[in-house]
């Protein structure tokens, strides 16, 4: 056997034990219960604990959420067209109003973390419309359907398992709400960066990103973390406007936030 084929066998075993430490994926939902099983074997193994078992064993598939995973069609649209759907006016309005009633809340997070408010509440606005609307979907289901479905398997299971552990610390529970794709509160974080990056805001000893205080804190964190340069600027070409991409991925979306926040901030 040449090294070259020794090499290759060596590869596709790795990789095939790798895949038999995954729980399966299907794009249907007719094998979940199957897939619940298995992934709570994978679950525990990354040391979930027996709340966030269960409540990945209480989940369901959700259609709704693969409704809205196949039909994202807003971040196609041109940046005009984009910010007129998403009223990027009403935003920038409240967004200032917001600013000057909070104004010491958004002055700390700026100090502390180097973030403007202008971005924050571009985010804020945008995610939730100030959150007034933070979604109506099982988190922990809509999390567990995505990683169940085939298409981005990879890239959800981490959040699923950040769900469970924030079950198994009394963060969410196993009928909390949020988006469709599973993102949770008032600027919408995916479990997995909510387990990461939540800060507790206002000091009562937990993170809960349905509170104003601790959402606003933790986009503040993830954003600094992912390496926002404070006193840098934010627009297109600008250094922050890098960061911005980590927060979505959708250009249109990237650049709206960095347009609204300048004019949020004046």
């Amino acid at each position: 056997m040449s090294a070259l084929k020794s090499l290759t066998l060596a590869t596709a075993l790795i990789c095939a034990a790798s895949a038999s430490q995954a729980a399966f994926c299907s794009d249907t939902g007719g094998r979940y219960e199957a897939w619940k099983s298995e992934m709570a074997a994978e679950a525990r193994a990354a040391g979930v604990g027996e709340r966030g078992i269960a409540a990945l064993m209480a989940s369901s598939y959700s259609q709704a959420t693969i409704g809205a995973d196949r039909n994202q069609r807003s971040f196609r649209y041109t940046l005009d067209k984009f910010m007129q759907v998403r009223g990027a006016e009403t935003i920038i309005r409240q967004g200032k109003q917001r600013k000057a009633k909070n104004a010491n809340l958004y002055a700390a997070l700026e100090q502390r973390y180097g973030v403007p408010a202008g971005v924050l509440l571009a985010i804020h606005g945008m995610e939730t419309a100030f959150g007034g609307f933070m979604g109506d979907t099982n988190i922990v289901s809509a999390i567990a359907t995505l990683t169940y479905d085939c298409r981005r398997s990879d890239f959800f299971r981490p959040h699923l398992i950040g769900a469970l552990r924030l079950v198994d610390q009394g963060s969410i529970t196993s009928n909390s709400v949020g988006a469709k794709h599973g993102e949770w509160g008032h600027t919408q974080f995916l479990p997995g960066n909510a387990l990461t990056y939540g800060v507790d805001g206002n000091g009562d000893g937990k993170v809960d990103l349905n509170n104003l205080t601790d959402a606003m804190a933790s986009t503040a964190n993830f954003l600094r973390q992912k390496g926002w340069q404070p006193g840098l600027g934010y627009q297109e070409g600008e250094p922050n406007f890098a960061v911005i991409k980590q927060w979505n991925a959708a250009t249109v979306y990237q650049q709206a936030i960095a347009i609204m926040g300048k004019r949020i901030d004046g």
